[in-house]
């Protein structure tokens, strides 16, 4: 694949973002995927950069939940800001990763994806239900990144 753009069809990212607009109907936190086409650092350490390019950081609880991708490297990243972090089981990120996996080594990306933002949006409604007034604080988009 040569292009971030040839990883999904349009038709799988509209339902990816389908999926963190779902995940988020009950949460007052906020899921996000980024996708580009390599990295040139450690997965993890570029991942945490993306997370402050695209403010998750900022979120009023410190809920925000990244699901980073280098696809050409075929890694990808699961990283919660500290307010989640801080009461999510401490195996939560492996066993949703896992989920993700198996749907990745499948083929099946954009299944992966979704059951991935599926998790991370159960775990956010148990720690963080939906409060009157509370605001999607972030896109629902993917973002990608040609590099």
């Amino acid at each position: 694949m040569s292009k971030v753009e040839d990883f999904l069809t349009k038709e799988e990212e509209q339902e990816i973002v389908e999926a963190i607009r779902v995940a988020e109907k009950n949460t007052s936190g906020e899921i996000r995927v980024h996708l580009e086409k390599k990295t040139s650092i450690d997965a993890f350490e570029r991942a945490m950069e993306v997370f402050h390019l695209l403010k998750m950081d900022e979120t009023e609880l410190k809920n925000g939940v990244l699901i980073y991708l280098a696809v050409k490297d075929k890694t990808f990243v699961i990283c919660g800001d500290k307010g989640i972090n801080d009461v999510v089981p401490n195996d939560f990120w492996d066993c949703t990763r896992d989920v993700m996996v198996k749907n990745f080594k499948e083929g099946n990306y954009k299944q992966g994806l979704v059951e991935g933002i599926q998790r991370a949006g159960e775990q956010l409604q148990k720690y963080f239900p939906f409060q009157e007034g509370d605001k999607n604080e972030l896109s629902n988009e993917i973002s990608k990144d040609e590099l």
